[in-house]
């Protein structure tokens, strides 16, 4: 059962005219630079709180990833390090876009599951990419996940859904700054099926049931990207907190 509450009464959290402009932009920036390849956008739920569980490949993934889901019917709010909030000019849009800063490594690292939660509670798509960065997979696979993502869809009871895509590293690889358009490349991205996560409900306050759950989602994830690779994943994923993994 969810412990949302309602919060038809709070004040927006941010300007419809500046989510339109950043819709009629980016969607203008993508649809020209971009061969884009979709699927499985009957499987993003049209309204109501819903989290996008997707694998982080690219400073760039924001951009496809964006206009799919607004092609889904959703305005995504993605969840972003707070460093981006400081950015002249890029910090006033995303904040006025409605967009959570994520303060990784310290004492306010909380406030954005808890402000992720408020935004669910009032009907949002929240973007988390769980690997917390771009892989470090050296054949771009996804890694391990963070358990952020599972401790807000138990806490909520929101559906989860698992999002790939395939292609924006060939655009602007890890480390890279300036991308590579030309010639004009293909982005692939797929919605699948919830995850379920029934066997752990209301057990956000575990430690097992949070990584166990944080498995399942990647597990999802990860049969998606290998359908778009055509390939099979790896048995084990990358753990980049682990020496001999």
């Amino acid at each position: 059962m969810s412990t949302i509450n309602t919060a038809a009464t709070k004040a927006r959290a941010y300007s419809p005219s500046w989510r339109l402009a950043s819709v009629i932009v980016l969607r203008s920036l993508v649809h020209a630079l971009i061969r884009n390849k979709w699927g499985g956008r009957e499987n993003v739920p049209g309204s109501g709180g819903v989290i996008l569980a997707v694998n982080h490949l690219s400073y760039l993934d924001f951009a496809p990833d964006g206009v799919f889901f607004h092609s889904c019917g959703r305005y995504p709010v993605f969840m972003i390090k707070a460093s981006a909030f400081e950015v002249k000019g890029i910090g006033g849009f995303l904040r006025k876009a409605g967009q959570v800063p994520v303060y990784r490594g310290s004492s306010d690292a909380a406030l954005a599951l808890s402000e992720a939660e408020e935004r669910l509670a009032e009907g949002a798509a929240v973007v988390f990419y769980p690997e917390g960065t771009t892989t470090l997979d050296r054949d771009w696979w996804p890694m391990a996940a963070r358990t952020g993502v599972a401790r807000l869809a138990l806490a909520t009871g929101v559906p989860v859904i698992p999002v790939a895509h395939w292609g924006t590293q060939d655009i602007v690889p890890f480390g890279g700054k300036v991308p590579r358009l030309f010639p004009r490349k293909t982005v692939h991205v797929v919605a699948g099926c919830p995850v379920d996560l029934s066997r752990w409900a209301g057990q956000q306050d575990s430690a097992k049931a949070l990584r166990a759950a944080t498995d399942a989602i990647m597990a999802q994830l990860t049969e998606l990207v290998g359908q778009l690779r055509g390939e099979t994943p790896p048995s084990v994923p990358h753990d980049p907190r682990n020496p001999a993994g």
